[in-house]
């Protein structure tokens, strides 16, 4: 990631996705004196707007934006500048037909919705580059801009011609030759063997099972390609001579089709759209995991909340309400976890169109109303903690000891077909790790799996079907030099290709965990096996498997049946540190004792030694001069927080008791880690 360009830092931004062009100009006026009532202070303008900025093709109407941003100026209001190339307008679908997308049925598709592009098509890519080189002159040097958001939500894919010519490029480059790519392929199995170029396709519809490794393959060139074309974005921007920061908007969590570890490289800040997969508190701990992962796939950088649901959950069937506290506290969890602001879709709710009740900062009913009176609430907070929003001159923004591994191309492995388990689900395991740590009150890091662990206690991955000979090595000197490994099931058996490493599970890092698995056997998603483990006894799901130790301390066994007595969890010395394996997938509670033992063991605690009260997300964020503590409340109880420090929400000191109502927050300026306590309830120290 770059580090040229920065947001300002003297505050936090606050706002979100305006949409102008949708409203008679009167309105206009209107929202920027709301803006003002609520503490807004930065809008993402132009995101779907191409066809109103580009009517025909070579004819621009920027009038309507140069008010914008001449309006949002005079206001105090900055603006991040999205190109708008998500969304080609309906003259370039009329004027090349080949540019839309392809399915992998092979349809193509029709004009209509979002996203109606091909990626690889020139035409497009030309267009694209065109109108953001027009933004770039003609506002690069506004003083409403904060930053360049380039296209959004990259991830649409396409099967069509254009791609499978740039397919084969990227193969060629890749491979460098048929010979090596049948290697690689392994066409050999189904009378798959490429003796011409011009006969690889991507994996479109077939009559059966498509290639795997052809699959994984295709996803891993989809992300170059989108990639590629963001970068050209970036190159018109930069020749213009703007001077402010670029970003992309990643999204999740379950829409994941780039490698996030290559783009962020050509970012200057990360930034993310995050909807909560939940309106039930678990929402809250997947509010922590996006963050984190935005903050990590910045190595440690503060990052950009660019987009987080306004007042209900995008749930798939239905539109929850959102509490407005709820939303304060989402808010200061991505705060807290690094975000240098909270930014919603959208400023107002539109008056019709396809995400009509996708909600707004102004609701439908209008700023009359509670919802908005919360968010003004969430303007003030996030302006009385502004010196939070000063990052630390050297270091990560939030420290860890516990990392995670993670990587796209991991995920991808897990979705082809014909696997062992249908029920084998990527997200869902690092999911659940994640959360365990979050209820244990450890702060996480996410890792690449080739990137440097030296600096953690403890290193966990949940799931890593496909492991490359540099991510083996790299696991092996971590543990021989100290450090703890904790491997789940299904990791290390294939190599980057897919092919499966024979003589016995998990073949690629079978040697470290000093165990050889012989069978495998998956579970029905409605069966449990019982365990009997070092920390009492528990269940597991989805997987089982027939193993011996070949060196491994074995700290668990299956209870009963056909596997009774056959190793569930295990620990194997190596060097100076240890590699640990379970064979299931433990349920919550025994995930929480184990991964709670293996902090132990690597001696990592909570960030102020004591872990808070179930519900109580506490974060430490380092800033430039102190460290502040983010408590927030997640229950319906009040808790006391009595320890050396000032709160900046109340204005009032820590050291005899801060209260924290039921669902609330503080933000503390630290005067020291020593002597913290959380205690439920009200406590009167008088």
């Amino acid at each position: 990631m770059t580090s040229e360009r920065r947001l300002p830092t003297d505050r936090f931004l606050f706002g979100g996705d305006y949409n102008p062009e949708q409203w008679p100009e009167e309105v206009w006026h209107e929202d920027v004196a709301l803006m003002r009532r609520a503490g807004v202070n930065a809008v993402t303008v132009g995101v779907f707007s191409w066809s109103v900025l580009e009517p025909a093709e070579g004819r621009y109407e920027f009038g309507w934006l140069d008010r914008v941003m001449d309006l949002m100026h005079a206001n105090g209001i900055g603006v991040l500048l999205a190109t708008p190339t998500a969304s080609p307008p309906p003259w370039f679908t009329r004027a090349y037909p080949d540019a839309m997308p392809v399915g992998p049925d092979g349809v193509r598709l029709s004009h209509g919705s979002r996203d109606t592009y091909a990626i690889s098509s020139p035409d497009y890519r030309r267009a694209s580059r065109r109108i953001t080189a027009e933004l770039a002159r003609r506002y690069g040097a506004h003083p409403a801009l904060l930053g360049w958001h380039l296209h959004n939500e990259y991830g649409s894919y396409d099967w069509g011609p254009h791609a499978a010519a740039a397919f084969r490029r990227w193969l060629r480059q890749r491979y460098g030759s048929l010979e090596a790519l049948n290697r690689a392929w392994y066409t050999a199995f189904w009378s798959q063997n490429y003796s011409d170029w011009e006969d690889v396709l991507p994996p479109r519809r077939t009559q059966y099972l498509a290639n795997p490794t052809q699959s994984v393959d295709y996803r891993r060139f989809m992300s170059d390609e989108m990639l590629a074309a963001m970068r050209e974005q970036r190159e018109e921007v930069l020749a213009a001579g703007s001077t402010v920061p670029v970003t992309t908007n990643f999204m999740l969590p379950t829409w994941n089709h780039l490698e996030q570890w290559s783009w962020s490289q050509s970012l200057d800040l990360v930034s993310m759209d995050h909807y909560l997969d939940t309106d039930g508190p678990d929402g809250e701990t997947h509010a922590a995991y996006g963050s984190d992962l935005s903050r990590s796939w910045g190595h440690g950088a503060p990052w950009l909340l660019m987009e987080q649901s306004s007042i209900s959950s995008t749930l798939p069937d239905r539109r929850v309400h959102k509490a407005t506290h709820r939303v304060i506290r989402n808010s200061l969890s991505y705060v807290a976890r690094g975000s240098q602001g909270a930014l919603f879709f959208q400023w107002r709710a539109p008056a019709a169109g396809s995400e009509v009740w996708h909600g707004g900062i102004v609701p439908h009913v209008g700023a009359e109303s509670a919802s908005f009176e919360g968010f003004t609430t969430l303007g003030r907070t996030l302006e009385a903690i502004r010196e939070v929003a000063q990052p630390p001159a050297t270091g990560p923004v939030v420290e860890a000891d516990v990392a995670i591994v993670w990587h796209a191309e991991g995920w991808w492995a897990t979705e082809v077909e014909h696997l062992p388990s249908a029920a084998l689900n990527y997200s869902e395991t690092v999911r659940a790790t994640h959360r365990a740590l979050w209820h244990a009150g450890i702060p996480v890091d996410f890792v690449a799996p080739g990137a440097p662990l030296g600096r953690y206690r403890l290193v966990l991955v949940p799931s890593l079907y496909a492991v490359d000979d540099a991510t083996v090595a790299n696991f092996e000197a971590y543990v021989r030099g100290g450090g703890h490994l904790a491997v789940w099931p299904f990791t290390g058996y294939a190599d980057e290709n897919l092919h499966v490493a024979p003589g016995g599970y998990p073949g690629r890092l079978r040697d470290l965990l000093g165990l050889r698995v012989e069978e495998l056997h998956p579970l029905d998603a409605a069966d449990q096996v019982g365990l009997e483990l070092a920390d009492g006894r528990g269940t597991g799901g989805t997987w089982s498997e027939r193993s011996t130790s070949t060196g491994a301390e074995v700290l668990g066994t299956y209870l009963d049946g056909d596997l009774a007595g056959n190793p569930a969890r295990t620990r194997h010395a190596v060097g100076s540190g240890a590699a640990h394996y379970v064979s299931t997938f433990l349920d919550p509670d025994s995930l929480g004792r184990w991964l709670r033992d293996l902090a132990g063991q690597a001696q990592v605690t909570p960030p102020l030694g004591e872990a808070p009260p179930a519900g109580i997300e506490v974060v430490v964020r380092r800033g430039a001069d102190h460290d502040y503590l983010f408590v927030l409340n997640h229950t319906a109880e009040p808790v006391t927080v009595t320890g050396p420090g000032h709160d900046l929400v109340s204005d009032r000191a820590c050291a005899d008791g801060r209260p924290v109502e039921g669902y609330g927050w503080a933000v503390v300026r630290l005067a020291g880690r020593d002597g913290w306590r959380w205690e439920r309830g009200v406590v009167d120290r008088g």
